[in-house]
């Protein structure tokens, strides 16, 4: 059915596509039995590959990654796709409309997407009580950011406060200081103010964890223009603070891949396939530093099961996709997820975690 729609939704812009299609999904879901009907709920023909990463038991080991639900709007559709888990947001303490429009592009012949969004969103207050109104289940992700406005020096007062705000409602956090659309931000990324931000963060989760008597991961998502020597430091930054994960990677500002097309000239973070080569080598180099003590998250240009495979095989324990889902569909997350499982019937394992692990030897 995708297929069908794809060529008018395209002849929109990105962001009003987006914010068309998913509307329409919501309103198919609100009506019983028609999701089903129109062949949207493909949530019950995704095959049950159950992974256990960072203490929290996923159905399946591939995910949505943040961006696309920024507001915890559509959980419902987003689940009956068939994802093991959904993160949300990038949500920030107050609401902000992000940059202005256009901001969203679409370079078809290279399947990737340039997006200067902004972290636009509808505040944490806002997005707890969509959280709320909520009830379909699937492990939630909410990925947490600062307001643009704030200093980076007084950054992390943002980050604690989404951290109180949103800590009850998730399976992990996500820590976004590598966005390339908030002025500053990849600043965080230094050495000398990531040790600063991860302590503060470490502490206070400590504290949630005994308040609710609940411990909630929290995951550290870094950008792929990151020379050896700073993933060198993050990484032992995330095991002397000990970090749950790290997501690796977010959008990237390199161009590489994109030829003459005349929107790579367009500010913002590329994702797709262009992404695909470089977000594995930092995914590579990361597990190097790591050696599994810190589990990794993978997304950047995975379209298929291959690449997905690719990911686990450098170094991966989750993957999570987004610009694929736009120019393939829902039937993308059933697709990877088959492929994963015949990936496992096939080596002979008795799951997928021991089947990487043997694939990596």
């Amino acid at each position: 059915m995708y297929k069908l729609f794809r060529p008018l939704l395209f002849l929109l812009d990105a962001e009003t596509s987006h914010r068309l299609s998913f509307s329409l999904l919501r309103c198919f879901y609100s009506w019983p039995g028609l999701a089903r009907l129109l062949g949207l709920r493909r949530r019950h023909r995704t095959p049950h590959l159950p992974v256990t990463v960072m203490g929290v038991a996923f159905p399946n080991p591939l995910g949505l990654a943040a961006g696309l639900d920024k507001n915890a709007e559509y959980i419902k559709p987003l689940a009956g796709f068939g994802f093991g888990f959904l993160e949300l947001g990038t949500v920030t303490p107050r609401p902000q409309p992000g940059n202005p429009a256009p901001r969203m592009f679409r370079l078809v012949n290279q399947a990737a997407i340039i997006n200067r969004l902004g972290f636009n969103n509808v505040g944490m207050e806002k997005f707890v009580a969509n959280l709320a109104s909520q009830e379909e289940y699937v492990p939630l992700g909410i990925n947490i950011g600062k307001n643009r406005d704030t200093p980076i020096e007084q950054a992390a007062d943002d980050y604690l406060r989404a951290l109180r705000a949103v800590y009850i409602h998730a399976d992990y956090i996500s820590v976004n200081i590598s966005s390339p659309n908030t002025s500053g931000l990849r600043e965080l990324q230094k050495q000398e103010n990531l040790d600063d931000l991860l302590r503060l963060l470490k502490s206070e989760q400590l504290a949630l964890a005994e308040k609710y008597h609940r411990y909630v991961p929290i995951a550290l998502k870094i950008a792929p223009d990151l020379d050896d020597a700073q993933i060198s430091v993050i990484a032992q930054l995330v095991l002397q603070h000990k970090f749950d994960a790290v997501i690796a990677t977010n959008t990237t500002i390199a161009r590489h891949g994109l030829g003459s097309d005349a929107l790579a000239a367009q500010t913002g973070g590329l994702s797709g396939r262009p992404l695909k080569s470089r977000s594995t080598e930092v995914i590579r180099k990361l597990y190097a530093q790591l050696q599994a003590h810190v589990p990794i998250i993978g997304v950047g240009g995975v379209e298929n099961a291959d690449d997905a495979w690719e990911k686990f095989v450098a170094g991966a324990d989750l993957i999570q996709i987004y610009t694929a889902l736009i120019y393939q569909g829902p039937g993308i997350v059933n697709e990877i997820v088959q492929g994963l499982a015949q990936r496992l019937q096939s080596s002979g394992c008795v799951s997928l975690s021991e089947a990487i692990v043997q694939a990596r030897k």
